[in-house]
C-alpha cells in the first residue's frame, strides 16, 4: 500500500459539489492499495502512518507525529499512486489492486486510523472527487509499507 502524506492547515474533499470530508490542522492522506497487499500491510501503514513524525516540535525540528498534535486526518482513496510511468506517455495502473479489494483494504485502513480516536473523515472510494488543501510547509511524504 502506499500512502501521500501532505501535512495541513486545511484540507477538503467534495464529490458533485458538496463537501464530504474535511480536516483542520493535521493530515491529508491519499491512499492506494496495490496487488498482493495484505491486511498486515494495511495495519503496518496505518501504525507507520500514525506515528510518522512530520510536525515540528518547540525547536522547529519535525519530531512530532499526527497523533501527538491531536491532529485531524482526511483520507482520500486515489488509485492513481500506482501509476507505471516506466514506458511511454501515459501511466498504466496495473499494478493498482482490484476495486473491490482496493475499497476493503481503504475501508481497513481508515478504520485503523480511527482506532487512535483521532478526528478521520473520508472521501468517496471510486468517486470523482475534487480535493483542497492548504499544504503547510510544504511537507508531503510519501510512504510504503
Amino acid at each position: 500500500m502506499i500512502a501521500l502524506l501532505q501535512r495541513v492547515t486545511q484540507a477538503s474533499v467534495q464529490v458533485s459539489g458538496e463537501v464530504i470530508g474535511k480536516a483542520g490542522h493535521g493530515l491529508m492522506i491519499l491512499v492506494c492499495a496495490e496487488k498482493g497487499d495484505t491486511d498486515e500491510i494495511c495495519d503496518k501503514l496505518a501504525a507507520k502512518t500514525l506515528a510518522y513524525r512530520i510536525f515540528e516540535d518547540e525547536n522547529g525540528k519535525m519530531n512530532r507525529s499526527v497523533s501527538a498534535i491531536g491532529g485531524d486526518i482526511l483520507v482520500v482513496s486515489q488509485f492513481t499512486l500506482a501509476a507505471d510511468t516506466s514506458k511511454g506517455l501515459r501511466p498504466s495502473f496495473a499494478p493498482a489492486a482490484a476495486p473491490q479489494e482496493g475499497e476493503r483494504l481503504y475501508n481497513r485502513f481508515v478504520d485503523k486510523l480511527r482506532e487512535s480516536g483521532l478526528s478521520v473523515q473520508t472521501g468517496q472510494f471510486g468517486a470523482y472527487m475534487q480535493v483542497s488543501l492548504v499544504n503547510d510547509g510544504p511537507v508531503t511524504i510519501w510512504l510504503k509499507a
